[in-house]
């Protein structure tokens, strides 16, 4: 970078979340862009050492799945290692619709169209679908992507508090009526674990005329029949206009997609811009889909064995004192409520041998950092004890507050 551009770059650069990492670093407690050296497993290698992994989205554990990678290595081998093209152009293989249709009859749509990552999505469906005297309504706590889609769209962004159905109402019923009112929501909170609200959602997008995209990218292999999300989960599919997911998490690869009615499919597939330029998703990205989605519905211990941990993992840390978030899935917040020290504890416990994942500002105020603990269907009550108790442990040796006054005092005696 020149000097010149870095230094505008820096100046202008004032967040804490900035200044944050580079104290990080310089106390060598600098959290992110880990290197791992082995598969994505409940184990995983970091610096040639043993470290429980509690950080990832792989919720039914299949990424190291052997029927997965049989089928990746399957299809290098018939198609090579990439479609040289976008979908709308010479891109589109077999594979790529066989998977749409199976998508499809999975959420129970019509179609589906499937696009190289979860992120683009987000950014081409959002950003093409509303004009400029339409509105786009997000709850406040919607991902990233969903928030870079409606800025991309010459809609009028309004956001809600998160999960309050009042205040969306209140928000909804200054619309005009005649105006295209798409409200944009993650099914499953991704730092949060709950789940939206959707029983309420629906009844008033029917009451002021809206219509509802739900980002399930977190939902779908977690909740619903079969794992097939937030709108299944609720008996509320038919109530949905749009359901978008993706396939690094539970799917276990790398893509996304949209599934909704064949008319709004075929303008998607001739108007979303991050499919028509860009690269199509990858032979092997496909077929390993293809095996994790067969894996979810012909073998639903899966999908079992997960809940159980969660239960689980949820039950010890509540009994070890800690102050968990609103979570009603596999993903488990563990408010820490300092930044320093949620980079400390983070730092603490991969020397442990555990690995979590640190939110801290802006991505959350200042007084809500917390650990972002992530569990898998494939972890061992053994493992989630392991990481339950040195857990514990860093939070009391750095004086965390728990939450729980009886138990703090109950280990400073």
């Amino acid at each position: 970078m020149g000097n010149i551009l870095r230094e505008k770059i820096l100046a202008r650069e004032k967040s804490a979340a900035y200044y944050a990492a580079e104290r990080a670093m310089a106390q060598g407690a600098y959290p992110y862009f880990r290197s791992i050296e082995s598969a994505q497993d409940t184990e995983v290698i970091i610096d040639g050492k043993r470290v429980l992994m509690f950080g990832s989205n792989a919720y039914l554990g299949l990424t190291n799945h052997p029927k997965v990678k049989e089928a990746a290595t399957k299809a290098i081998e018939l198609y090579g290692t990439g479609c040289a093209g976008s979908r709308f152009l010479n891109g589109t293989l077999d594979i790529h619709l066989e998977l749409e249709r199976r998508l499809a009859e999975y959420v129970g749509k019509d179609a589906a169209l499937v696009f190289s990552t979860g992120f683009q999505v987000n950014l081409g469906v959002i950003s093409c679908l509303t004009g400029r005297n339409d509105y786009i309504i997000l709850d406040e706590f919607n991902h990233a992507s969903i928030i870079d889609g409606s800025r991309l769209s010459f809609s009028k962004v309004i956001k809600y508090r998160h999960n309050d159905m009042h205040d969306l109402e209140q928000k909804l019923s200054r619309l005009p009526a005649d105006a295209i009112k798409l409200i944009v929501v993650d099914g499953v909170f991704s730092m949060e674990g709950d789940i939206v609200k959707l029983p309420e959602l629906v009844t008033l997008a029917e009451r002021y005329g809206g219509s509802i995209m739900v980002d399930d990218a977190h939902g779908l292999g977690v909740i619903g029949r079969q794992g097939a999300g937030t709108a299944s989960h609720f008996g509320l599919t038919d109530q949905v206009d749009l359901i978008m997911g993706t396939f690094s998490k539970s799917l276990a690869s790398l893509g996304g997609f949209i599934a909704s009615d064949n008319d709004t499919i075929l303008y998607l597939k001739h108007h979303a811009r991050s499919l028509i330029f860009s690269a199509s998703m990858s032979p092997a990205s496909v077929a390993s889909t293809l095996a994790a989605l067969d894996l979810i519905q012909s073998e639903p211990e899966h999908i079992a064995n997960l809940w159980t941990n969660t239960r689980y993992a949820t039950g010890l840390l509540r009994s070890a004192g800690l102050e968990l978030g609103p979570t009603e899935t596999p993903i488990i917040p563990i408010y820490v409520r300092d930044n320093d020290k949620t980079f400390q504890v983070t730092k603490m416990l991969q020397d442990k041998g555990i690995f979590v994942n640190p939110v801290v500002a802006p991505a959350v105020p200042a007084d809500a950092t917390l650990l972002r603990l992530s569990i898998m269907a494939t972890h061992t009550f053994g493992q989630i004890e392991e990481a339950v108790s040195k857990i514990s442990e860093a939070f009391r040796s750095i004086q965390i507050n728990t939450g729980n006054a009886a138990y703090e005092a109950s280990t400073t005696r």
